[in-house]
């Protein structure tokens, strides 16, 4: 098998070409993810003794999730545990959001500011044992900011990625893949101003992305938004490619209160 991991951030694995599953912003509501994988599949079980997931997946399926598995939902533990477990089994891949990163900056002890759902994270993790705590760190600091797959036909960011820049590693891909292009004003909110960047997307490979909620995933410029706001009381999206079925599993309640209204389209990262 092909695989090269660049150290400098980001995977490649051109020869695997699906199917994938790719789940959208989780955000800490397990109980949608288990739901949403069940749906589409894979049988979940939870060993009591040993505290992990064994996982069964669809026939030669892989996960993908797209980032801000964690902050502002009530069991964001739960959703790395069974993240972490399904990466250390060969069953999914994962890149980093913003909010995982900025999870990581904190276990490592950076200054940052508690605010933003990570609060609710870091009383969640209050409770669970150094060794898993150190486990999260190490995953969180080996996730790739972006993925290509397929040859480059299927591109994984968090926030997106203009196509010149696929497969390019330095702090502005980072921090683009992370947090998407901005004008470096801030709204009336006090929030980055955010570009559009994918009205002006022209490449090939398909992008698939996240990082603001949008009522409904739409196609536009061979990129999709598949985050659909679940802890906002929105819905938990997922894209089966190559296939591109859309399936989606509803909030079970309102667990956070969104600062921007949800994009009526798929016109921002």
């Amino acid at each position: 098998m092909v695989q090269i991991k660049d150290i400098s951030g980001y995977l490649v694995h051109n020869d695997e070409s699906g199917p994938f599953d790719i789940i959208g912003d989780v955000h800490g509501c397990f109980d949608e993810l288990k739901e949403l994988l069940e749906k589409l599949g894979y049988h979940i079980l939870f060993d009591d003794a040993t505290n992990s997931y064994t996982v069964t997946p669809p026939a030669k399926h892989k996960a993908i999730f797209i980032g801000d598995l964690v902050d502002r939902g009530p069991k964001s533990q739960e959703v790395l545990r069974l993240v972490m477990d399904m990466v250390d089994a060969n069953q999914a891949y994962c890149v980093s959001g913003n909010h995982d990163d900025k999870l990581y900056r904190k276990l490592i002890g950076r200054n940052v500011q508690v605010r933003h759902g990570l609060e609710h994270t870091m009383e969640q993790l209050s409770h669970c044992s150094a060794e898993f705590i150190a486990r999260i760190r190490s995953f969180l600091g080996s996730l790739p900011h972006h993925i290509l797959l397929d040859d480059g036909r299927l591109v994984i960011a968090h926030a997106g990625l203009a196509e010149h820049l696929h497969g390019s590693h330095n702090r502005s891909v980072r921090d683009l893949c992370l947090y998407g292009p901005t004008t470096g004003e801030l709204d009336k909110m006090g929030l980055p101003v955010r570009l559009d960047w994918a009205a002006n997307y022209t490449g090939h490979a398909i992008v698939v992305y996240g990082h603001t909620p949008v009522q409904e995933p739409n196609w536009r410029n061979n990129t999709i938004n598949i985050d659909t706001g679940c802890v906002f009381g929105g819905k938990l999206t997922s894209l089966t490619y190559p296939d591109h079925i859309l399936t989606s599993v509803p909030a079970h309640k309102v667990y956070a209160e969104p600062v921007r209204p949800f994009l009526q389209h798929n016109i921002s990262a």
